[in-house]
């Protein structure tokens, strides 16, 4: 392409006023795309940005150069991710960029290199910095906040916002997230609390997505002539269903009747999984990751496609395999290989099979993802946490079901998850094309998967709220009015000015719609406005006595019969034009109602966050964490205590009912500030002293419950006592097999569950030194095996 002068001039401006963007792209082995160079452009010039582009796309390019800022200007960056898996994968990558010592980790449990120009960390540990003012603050001028959209989490949302409005306003935002469809509304907010920020969105995938329906052996695109769902999906769809009617009864004394049967039965086999990956192999699809929406399911596919006999790989690859599952693994206690199913494991990865889920050990999860990087795992049986941000694209993405158990009921998925699963497909600099394959069943319709293939809806949605530990160090650091009005700045109270505006524009068209009406309404024989009211009146009335104890309803009739003889000594009662004028003042009566019900609306929304936050400060104050507007002792305990059941925690400290207990009995105790079981079952409880305070701890809740409740604040979770008896049995010295034998435990639920023990223990042995001894020897008991050996924590 030949340039003009002018353009040719354009570019070379460019090229000087942005020099560092021009440097750090001449290290990147790819040409930058126009989103990635603004999003760089941006920060060399000053500027926050928020960049949101498809998954795959290489925003994480505009993240990178901000740590390459840093480096160049001596001053500080932290790269902070959601979780701690994509911390130490990040954490390797830009060790590979700068060297190691340049390079630092603070995950919570691991702390390295902190005070090095770049550190990359969890996004809850820069918020414990920012609360904390540490002086590893100083010198700090980039943030990178990957995966930004995670704050529309409902656990852990929260840390991203207080984050963005507590960050010190020189540092300089590179916020990364996914297409989201309110990407403006997001930046908006926080033009609002951080100054003017760039938002460069891009939705054009690097690597074009092409969507497919698997009917049996027949793999069929989904869309044809520029979207429209292909004919030939909808043929099959309606010959692979028949209705079957069915005869019931029999018997001289029986009523015979026939019924159609709801039930469908597609006349098309559906393939089995190991069928499944050997047709993608055939067609040259492969590598693929096959979502299911359950752990258990995931180890199944595994299963049967060993059974079938399926291999993927050569003899060479079965080689280096080997090679990295040593070096991943061999640092695992010999006498635990076997109940954490080990060899069973190395079989599939040996043959190109793996399963990818949050009930894996973590060096397990770690070698599924470095194999499937490599090309040497061919196919990956995955839940949806694979979706979070690692980098493990494929070729190919299927989807066995469009619905998945939400903890309370299977629900569809939505078009945001869909977008966020099928844009793992197609690798950049790999594949010239990416590939979603949908597994045609009779719970999926062509229309159905359509609309979530062509829907680009994905709303950010604030999931903020004030918690016990969040109130009490924003009024340690900034006192309780600026704390407040803080918390007034958050994008939670944004989305809800936002959505007030709308409504209040409601009830102006309303009222000007019912003043219209009035004038209308005229009667020669009186006021039939005044009339209306009371037909309104008895209309409420006789609505609501049904559900009224007798009494009432007695005399609630008694109200409604007064109210009649009202109504009928009325001048208006005689009017000929009564009916007509009748339904002008129902129209009236309509529109007042809708505005008592904006009203009500706009009202729970208006200071919605600084409403909770001054119930918050009032249980503070009736507990003695705040008194005469101070932090008193006990909330300085408090401030030191992060987590959902912030408050028990401290609550339990505060009693003293720890005090006694040995270093096991404290671990078990501790277990049910942090666990939840996935299942509903009895748990077991060791006996003796480990029972008699988890009594007391269920007391300590209840008095906490009920006070909550009074207030008509949302209440912290019930204490959960399921893993109570592994966690007493592991501090004891039990081993890995006789804990889990037996339990529904997971080898990865009990690692991730004794690595938020320790996380626990650690702050309060911080909260409370008295402690600090037990607790000690609380983490030597614990920290072994399995769990010094696990890696990350997902």
């Amino acid at each position: 392409m030949t340039l003009s002068p002018s353009e040719r001039y354009a570019a070379a401006r460019v090229k000087q006023s942005h020099p560092k963007t021009l440097a750090f792209s001449e290290t990147i082995d790819f040409p930058l795309d126009a989103f990635q160079i603004a999003g760089c452009h941006a920060l060399e010039d000053g500027h926050s940005v928020l960049v949101a582009a498809p998954t795959g796309a290489g925003k994480t390019i505009v993240g990178e150069f901000a740590a390459h800022l840093a480096m160049k200007t001596g001053t500080k960056c932290f790269y902070t991710t959601p979780i701690k898996a994509l911390s130490n994968q990040k954490y390797q990558d830009l060790c590979e960029m700068y060297g190691e010592a340049n390079i630092g980790l603070l995950t919570g449990d691991t702390t390295f290199n902190s005070e090095a120009q770049i550190v990359v960390m969890t996004t809850e540990v820069l918020r414990n910095m920012i609360y904390a003012n540490s002086s590893t603050l100083k010198n700090l001028r980039y943030v990178v906040m990957d995966e930004v959209h995670y704050l529309a989490d409902k656990f852990r949302g929260a840390v991203w916002e207080e984050i963005l409005i507590h960050l010190p306003e020189s540092v300089a935002l590179a916020a990364l997230s996914a297409t989201v469809s309110n990407a403006e509304e997001f930046g908006d907010w926080l033009q609002t609390v951080r100054g003017e920020i760039k938002v460069i969105v891009s939705e054009v995938r690097p690597v074009p997505l092409y969507q497919h329906v698997l009917f049996g052996h027949h793999l069929l695109d989904l869309f044809v002539d520029e979207g429209k769902v292909n004919p030939e999906i909808i043929r099959l769809e309606k010959e692979s269903v028949r209705h079957v009617r069915t005869r019931y009864g029999g018997g001289k004394d029986r009523a015979k009747s026939w019924t159609s049967n709801d039930s469908v039965a597609p006349s098309i086999k559906q393939l089995g999984r190991a069928d499944v990956i050997e047709k993608l192999d055939r067609q040259g699809l492969l590598p693929a990751i096959t979502f299911i929406f359950s752990r258990k399911a995931c180890d199944a596919a595994v299963h049967q496609c060993i059974s079938a006999g399926l291999k993927l790989t050569t003899s060479e690859e079965r080689s280096r395999i080997r090679e990295i599952i040593h070096q991943k693994t061999n640092h695992l206690p010999e006498e635990d290989l076997f109940v954490i199913g080990y060899h069973e494991w190395a079989e599939s990865l040996e043959r190109g099979i793996a399963a990818h889920h949050a009930g894996l050990l973590p060096a397990f999860k770690e070698t599924v993802e470095e194999l499937f990087q490599q090309g040497l795992v061919k196919a990956v049986f995955a839940t949806e946490t694979l979706a979070l941000g690692i980098n493990m694209p494929a070729r190919t993405v299927v989807l066995e079901k469009l619905f998945k158990w939400n903890g309370e009921g299977h629900v569809a998925i939505t078009p945001g998850e869909y977008t966020q699963l099928t844009g793992r497909a197609g690798r950049r600099g790999i594949d010239i094309e990416g590939n979603a394959v949908i597994l045609w069943s009779r719970d999926v319709d062509s229309a159905g998967v359509a609309g979530l293939a062509s829907t680009r809806t994905y709303p950010l949605k604030s999931s903020f709220k004030p918690t016990y530990n969040m109130t009490i160090n924003l009024i340690s650091q900034f006192g309780s009015e600026r704390a407040r009005s803080s918390l007034e700045s958050s994008f939670a109270q944004f989305q809800a000015d936002k959505a007030v505006v709308g409504l209040a524009k409601q009830i102006r068209r309303n009222t000007e719609a019912m003043s219209k009406l009035e004038a209308e309404v005229s009667c020669h024989l009186g006021d039939f406005l005044e009339y209306g009211l009371l037909r309104s009146k008895i209309r409420d009335l006789e609505s609501s006595v049904e559900f009224k104890s007798k009494r009432t309803r007695v005399a609630m009739e008694v109200e409604i019969s007064e109210v009649r003889k009202q109504m009928r000594s009325h001048p208006c009662h005689a009017c000929p034009d009564r009916e007509t004028h009748a339904r002008q003042t129902e129209r009236i009566d309509r529109l007042r109602r809708e505005n008592r019900g904006l009203a009500e609306r706009v009202d729970n929304r208006t200071h919605v966050i600084a409403r909770r936050f001054d119930l918050i400060k009032v249980m503070l104050e009736k507990f003695g964490y705040i008194k005469d507007g101070e932090i008193t002792s006990d909330g300085k305990l408090l401030s030191k205590i992060y987590g959902e059941t912030d408050l028990l925690v401290a609550e339990v400290i505060r009693s003293g009912i720890l005090n006694s207990l040995s270093a096991p009995e404290i671990v078990s105790v501790i277990s049910c500030f942090q666990y939840e079981a996935r299942r509903e079952a009895e748990p077991k409880i060791p006996r003796g002293e480990v029972a008699q305070v988890l009594t007391e701890v269920i007391a300590i809740w209840r008095e906490i419950h009920e006070a909550e409740l009074d207030l008509r604040l949302e209440p912290l979770r019930e204490p959960d006592f399921g893993f109570c008896m592994a966690s007493w049995r592991w501090a004891s010295g039990h081993s890995l097999s006789a804990i889990l034998k037996g339990t529904e435990l997971t080898v990865g639920d009990f690692v991730r569950s004794m690595k938020q023990n320790i996380d626990l223990l650690r702050q309060i042995a911080i909260a409370s030194p008295d402690l600090e001894p037990v607790i000690n020897q609380a983490l030597l008991a614990i920290d072994r095996g399995v769990v010094v050996y696990a890696g990350a924590l997902v």
